[in-house]
C-alpha cells in the first residue's frame, strides 16, 4: 500500500511545476489552465514553468548555483572581516599615539617643575641630572609632543 501511495505522490509532483495560464474565451468565461491557451485568447501567465523561470532570468539568486551564492556570501563575510580588522588596527594606532603623546606631555611637565631628578646607573649608583641633561630631555619631550600629539 505505501509503494502504491509513493508511486501516486511521484507521479503527480511533476504538474506541481507547470505553469499556470489565465484567459478569456469569445464568450467571455474565464479559463485557468496549465495548457496553452488557444492563439486568438489573450493570455496571462499566473505563474511560469520552472524551466520558464530558469532560463528568463526571474531573478539574480534564481540562476546562481549554491556554490556561487555560498562563495559570494564567504567574499561578503571576509571583506566584511578585513573591514572590521583594519577599523581594530587603526584604533589600536590611533590609542598607542595618543598614549605616547599623554606620556611625552607629562614628562614636559615633570622635567619643567624644576624637582631634582636622579636616576640610577650601570654600576648601581644613584646619580642627579644637572641642568644640561635636563635641557636635552626637556628639547626630546619637545620632539615627542610635536611627533605624537597632532
Amino acid at each position: 500500500m505505501s509503494r502504491f501511495l509513493l508511486i501516486l505522490l511521484m507521479l503527480g509532483c511533476p504538474n506541481a511545476f507547470a505553469g499556470i495560464s489565465k484567459w478569456v474565451d469569445a464568450q467571455g468565461q474565464v479559463h485557468y489552465s496549465d495548457q496553452p491557451p488557444p492563439p486568438e485568447a489573450q493570455a496571462k501567465t499566473l505563474r511560469a514553468t520552472s524551466e520558464a523561470a530558469d532560463s528568463a532570468g526571474s531573478g539574480v539568486n534564481a540562476t546562481k548555483t549554491i556554490a556561487e551564492r555560498e562563495a559570494e556570501i564567504k567574499r561578503d563575510a571576509q571583506a566584511k572581516q578585513e573591514a572590521a580588522d583594519k577599523a581594530a588596527k587603526k584604533q589600536a594606532a590611533d590609542d598607542a599615539f595618543k598614549l605616547n603623546c599623554d606620556n611625552a606631555r607629562q614628562n614636559l611637565r615633570t622635567l619643567q617643575s624644576g624637582v631634582r631628578m636622579s636616576e640610577i646607573g650601570a654600576n648601581g649608583e644613584r646619580y642627579f641630572i644637572d641642568d644640561a641633561q635636563r635641557q636635552q630631555r626637556i628639547d626630546k619631550a619637545q620632539q615627542d609632543i610635536g611627533k605624537f600629539c597632532k
